[in-house]
């Protein structure tokens, strides 16, 4: 797979010009490598897109890379989150302890995070084994029982919703709500400069996670609302993209339309392999084996399965939402099964 992904050892913080910077934020321990942090300056003072991991490298590399720029972090005005996720939101509390800025999220992001930060640590380790039960994993449902959870994001300030103006004097910065990727995900569109912040919703080689948590939810689509968003995003046009990972590319609509395309292609692929099972119901895990990942199933440790099974969850689930795919009758605490239609 091409990707303009870099070793974060050659990142550098970078001059974007019209008064934006970006900042590489590393995320230890994980193949992303870094979080691009975006600093915007304004008469009233600058405002970051994302923050990065709550890591003390991380804000070392934040506050530095600030100051390189010529941004003293103590002088921030306001974080804006594009999504709760821990190498985006994670040192957004840090930045606002320094410089009694405020934190901004959308407000489907920031119920989520409310949810977090009320779950007690064995809770929520409770609740993963038991979804992933439920997808019919073996062994990977206890071994999740002993895994790490991040530290919850801070709790925003300010709750966005779809077209608000980003508290920015002197610049036009106007939320585009992308659910998808997170439920509250939104892209920043600069429209003084018509350069779009997209997150983790538009990237330039690879493709954000789309999964389905609990696996078995039926009252959600997030791979139809991904779609959605990408084609709203195709409609800005040939507005730059200045992405959460890798670097800025042109041409924004271009790209979504790729990735859109990747994902119909996908969905495709799900359903001739479903038909080809037809005799045979799948739970979600034995889906997620039988697809195609970065590397084979076998070398995936079980939160990677697990990711990898919340994806399968979203295709079937889109599957299942335009009438090709259905759940299988079984009997209660059984784990959900999906069969081809005969459409």
């Amino acid at each position: 797979m091409r990707t303009r992904r870099r070793a974060y050892s050659a990142q550098r913080p970078a001059d974007l010009g019209g008064a934006v910077w970006s900042v590489p934020v590393p995320i230890p321990g994980s193949p992303l490598g870094y979080t691009l942090v975006y600093a915007v300056e304004s008469p009233a003072g600058p405002v970051l897109v994302d923050a990065g991991w709550n890591h003390q490298d991380a804000w070392t590399a934040l506050r530095d890379g600030l100051a390189a720029c010529g941004v003293d972090v103590r002088e921030v005005r306001g974080v804006v989150v594009t999504h709760y996720h821990p190498d985006h939101a994670g040192l957004a509390g840090r930045v606002r302890e320094e410089s009694g800025g405020w934190i901004a999220m959308h407000e489907a992001d920031a119920a989520i995070v409310r949810l977090m930060r009320g779950m007690p640590v064995d809770s929520h380790r409770e609740f993963q084994a038991e979804m992933m039960r439920r997808a019919g994993a073996g062994a990977e449902a206890e071994a999740v029982r002993a895994s790490e959870r991040p530290d919850p994001p801070a709790q925003p300030d300010r709750e966005l919703r779809d077209g608000d103006l980003i508290d920015l004097p002197g610049r036009v910065l106007r939320v585009v709500w992308t659910p998808g990727h997170t439920p509250g995900h939104v892209c920043l569109h600069l429209e003084d400069a018509d350069r779009l912040f997209t997150g983790d919703h538009v990237l330039p080689d690879i493709t954000p996670h789309i999964g389905i948590y609990p696996y078995d939810r039926q009252d959600v689509d997030p791979l139809e609302d991904f779609l959605g968003s990408l084609t709203r995003v195709a409609g800005l046009g040939e507005a730059q993209a200045l992405p959460a990972h890798e670097e800025p590319f042109a041409d924004v609509a271009a790209r979504a339309a790729e990735i859109r395309a990747h994902h119909e292609d996908k969905l495709l692929r799900l359903r001739d392999m479903m038909t080809g099972d037809a005799a045979e119901p799948l739970t979600i895990w034995q889906v997620a084996e039988r697809m195609t990942w970065n590397r084979p199933w076998s070398d995936l440790a079980p939160v990677q399965r697990g990711l990898a099974a919340g994806e399968a969850a979203a295709h079937l689930r889109t599957l299942e939402s335009r009438g090709a795919v259905r759940r299988a009758p079984g009997a209660p605490g059984d784990p959900v099964r999906f069969t081809a239609t005969s459409q």
